[in-house]
């Protein structure tokens, strides 16, 4: 057993007993990870919201700013469905909303590319004196905490990895689940 099984060997089935996400030692860990990500998506989504407030984008909502990134990445115009994709988001109603949003604030400019009907979105001036100042602010408020831990950019590196494998096992889950019948709650009660 390699030293990583024996640090989570201490979580026996004493903790996961019971429990209808965690049958066997595996579905505990995997649970585990899954709440480990949603907690850390809420402290990400808070620091990056206070950051924002601090920068002067206190009208933005976490979407907007994060859609607001998205678009200054790599200084060149995105359609909305390339933002979708950056953030492998189905929801592209949801983002068009937030890109009207983010025109109204002038932090982005909507630009019609050629004689069709394709637009692109980029970063105004604006846009990019506000992210340029929440890059500063974050750097000083997160950046340079997390520097101090040992070998942060090759963990980094590796969870980045790790994720981007998982996000592709959970989207094959989620295709693969669509062709399963569903299970009312009134069938489920007919088996109790």
């Amino acid at each position: 057993m390699s030293e990583n099984e024996n640090s989570v060997d201490h979580l026996g089935s004493a903790v996961y007993r019971g429990w209808h996400l965690g049958h066997s030692h595996h579905e505990a860990m995997t649970t585990e990870f899954e709440w480990a990500v949603l907690r850390f998506q809420q402290a990400f989504e808070r620091s990056c919201l206070q950051v924002a407030n601090i920068s002067g984008l206190v009208e933005l909502s976490f979407q907007e700013l994060i859609l607001l990134h998205v678009i200054g990445m790599q200084e060149r115009p995105k359609t909305a469905a390339s933002i979708a994709r950056q953030l492998n988001s189905d929801a592209i109603s949801n983002i068009q909303y937030s890109l009207r949003k983010l025109l109204s604030h002038k932090l982005v400019a909507k630009i019609k590319e050629g004689t069709g009907k394709i637009y692109t979105y980029d970063v105004t001036k604006k846009g990019r004196t506000m992210v340029n100042e929440y890059a500063k602010i974050r750097q000083m408020v997160l950046t340079e905490q997390t520097k101090n831990i040992e070998e942060i950019d090759r963990k980094l590196y590796e969870a980045s990895k790790l994720i981007s494998l998982l996000t592709g096992l959970y989207d094959e889950a989620s295709r693969i689940s669509a062709t399963y019948s569903s299970v009312t709650l009134s069938k489920a009660s007919e088996t109790e």
